[in-house]
């Protein structure tokens, strides 16, 4: 029953500390990662990793894709799918080149080189859906932020995969295409079911949605059968988990008079959100900081400083450019390049994985994690200051 105590513990300095952060309008990840670092092995050593605390952490990140796909405008990411590809690919380009440069020339060996380099260019899709509905910008531009931190996702788990292929000597022209050809299909497939059954169809209107238990046991189904294939596939679960919610969300655009249909979408998300923003969404981050237990004269101040410019200027300068592809002003580029700076819950995700398999050590986890913290710390306040001065020329 120790765990019982602990999970009460963490829970209890982590929502104090997120209610004093709130104050000063710091992201809530900060005060649930450092809630693990605080009374885990690295400061007190109160309370240690253990596997229920990491069965609910790995729960808890799930129905954080879920519920980020659920609250995403799907049709806005549609019209946008291009421009966010590119914008995508340009921000995961740079940050890569910086990344994988710098770990390099600390000589942390290419593989450790190779990981933080994808691992940076990441972005966080819930720092990036924070910082939009704190502000107000313009639809196009929210839609290409979610549409391309969505794609960045994609991309990185992709080049992980790949990455871990080659280091277990598994990786071929043949299997890559393989591999590339199953993501595809998967996530078209994802796609045209959403298309038929959640827009069109009446079936899963009059079988699902009526009834709001229903619907809530149908949507934890979808998730975690989505979760499982994709993660079969090679893809993490977590894009599953998120297209789970994606998929559901597009029940906004059904041609529904009465609006049923987004009522019990609206009612669906109430119901959760109070249990995941509580509970399981902290207990994820807040089982990162009690990972969080390196040797101190192992972080080096520079790297971590240099990684962490890598990783705003890597977004600023590449999604800046994608978005200038398309003849954008400088004043979205900057906005986008900004906004996509942040880093959090797959790359944390990702960095556990790493740490798991070998591919980093205890020094390069926890220098990654602080660069993520600072991200998810100073992207919300130079996005705030950023939109507020472009707003007054």
């Amino acid at each position: 029953m120790n765990y019982i105590l602990h999970l009460s513990i963490l829970l209890v300095v982590a929502k104090l500390l997120e209610w004093l952060f709130e104050k000063k309008d710091i992201h809530p990840i900060i005060a649930h990662i450092l809630t693990g670092i605080i009374l885990g092995p690295f400061l007190l050593g109160i309370i240690y990793p253990n596997e229920e605390l990491k069965v609910l952490s790995e729960f808890g990140l799930i129905m954080m894709m879920l519920y980020m796909g659920l609250t995403s405008n799907f049709s806005a990411i549609a019209q946008n799918k291009v421009k966010a590809i590119v914008v995508a690919s340009l921000g995961v380009a740079f940050s890569f080149i910086l990344g994988f440069t710098t770990v390099y020339l600390f000589g942390k060996g290419i593989s450790a080189a190779l990981f933080v380099g994808i691992t940076l260019g990441n972005t966080a899709i819930e720092v990036t859906s924070g910082v939009i509905m704190k502000e107000r910008i313009k639809r196009e531009i929210s839609s290409v932020l979610m549409g391309a931190a969505f794609a960045d996702d994609i991309i990185a788990v992709y080049l992980i995969g790949i990455l871990t292929g080659m280091i277990k000597g598994q990786t071929s022209l043949l299997s890559l295409a393989i591999l590339t050809i199953k993501i595809v299909a998967f996530i078209l497939s994802v796609l045209i079911f959403s298309e038929f059954v959640f827009k069109k169809s009446s079936l899963i209107y009059n079988l699902v949605i009526k009834d709001l238990n229903v619907f809530f046991t149908f949507t934890i189904i979808l998730t975690f059968s989505l979760a499982v294939i994709a993660e079969g596939i090679g893809l993490n679960r977590i894009i599953g988990a998120y297209l789970a919610g994606l998929t559901i969300s597009r029940l906004r655009e059904r041609k529904d008079p009465l609006i049923i249909s987004r009522i019990k979408l609206n009612e669906l998300i109430n119901e959760l959100q109070v249990v995941l923003t509580e509970f399981f969404i902290p207990l994820f981050f807040i089982y990162v900081g009690l990972m969080f237990d390196p040797d101190t004269s192992e972080i080096n101040l520079l790297l971590i400083a240099l990684l962490y410019a890598s990783a705003i200027l890597g977004k600023l300068i590449g999604c800046g450019l994608g978005v200038k592809v398309f003849k954008g002003s400088w004043k979205d580029a900057v906005i986008v390049g900004i906004g996509m700076g942040g880093r959090g819950s797959l790359e944390l995700a990702l960095l556990k994985f790493g740490l798991e398999s070998g591919m980093i050590g205890e020094d390069l986890f926890a220098t990654i994690v602080i660069v993520s913290m600072l991200t998810a710390l100073s992207t919300p306040i130079f996005f705030r200051k950023t939109v507020k001065k472009l707003s007054e020329e």
